[in-house]
């Protein structure tokens, strides 16, 4: 008879549950810090009408729509903000060469071109000159299209990963899986990064005897997200929209 020692039995079992938590620790915060450096360039950042005609005159906008704001305040973290396209909106959203996107409130295009008085030349509005140069928004693959993209691909890579381990791995140590779920929706992908420094970095070296359930989770999701969102328009008004985007 032959006997099969136990450290022989089963090797590419007993290798995966090495090697797929110590990739996932250093996958996770990589992939992070590769979609936030991605997603804050190309977040939108509020301007002025004055900044547009700066940039029209010196043939920076590439792409542009006039809108009537933004449809992605309920939005997962890791998605763009959308444009609500309208043709009397009240702004205008243009993006750069450089892949950072800008909007700024403008006047409806009725009200921006008008007879010329005597000894002046006749307005012409934004609109008009965008139309000669740029291309209406996402009617070409411009730079800070393929970035944004780029963003919400590793977005849903970072999110496939953190579930897939979540659901189909181990138990989780410090907390259920339903408390781990709340907290892994805290905005810009805080929660994954706190479950992947509790679980992964630092986990207990034994299970919790009283561990975080998922209502307790689903509260740190309410009261972590209003603090968080206080945090960021604190830091916006202090920095400003260009280093604080949103």
């Amino acid at each position: 008879m032959i006997e099969v020692s136990p450290s022989r039995s089963r090797p590419f079992g007993g290798r995966w549950r090495v090697v797929v938590p110590a990739a996932l620790r250093w996958g996770l915060p990589v992939l992070w810090v590769l979609w936030a450096g991605l997603a804050w360039w190309v977040e939108p950042r509020e301007s002025t009408a004055a900044q547009l005609d700066r940039d029209l005159a010196a043939g920076q906008v590439v792409t542009y729509q006039r809108a009537n704001g933004w449809a992605g305040d309920d939005a997962y973290w890791g998605s763009r903000p959308e444009l609500r396209p309208a043709e009397q909106g009240w702004m205008i959203a243009w993006t750069l060469p450089s892949g950072q996107t800008r909007y700024a409130p403008v006047q409806p295009p009725d009200r921006q071109s008008y007879p010329a008085e005597p000894g002046r030349s006749a307005h012409v509005g934004p609109d008009a000159r965008l139309a000669a140069v740029a291309d209406p928004w996402h009617a070409g693959d411009d730079t800070a299209h393929r970035i944004a993209n780029t963003a919400g691909l590793l977005a849903g890579v970072l999110t496939l990963l953190w579930l897939g381990r979540l659901i189909g791995g181990a138990p989780p140590l410090a907390g259920t899986r339903w408390f781990w779920f709340w907290i892994g929706l805290l905005p810009f992908g805080t929660g994954v990064l706190a479950w992947t420094y509790r679980e992964l970095w630092r986990p207990p070296p034994t299970p919790v005897p009283d561990p975080g359930s998922g209502w307790r989770g689903f509260g740190w999701l309410i009261l972590a997200g209003i603090g968080i969102g206080l945090l960021v328009s604190v830091a916006r008004g202090l920095f400003g929209t260009t280093a604080v985007p949103g």
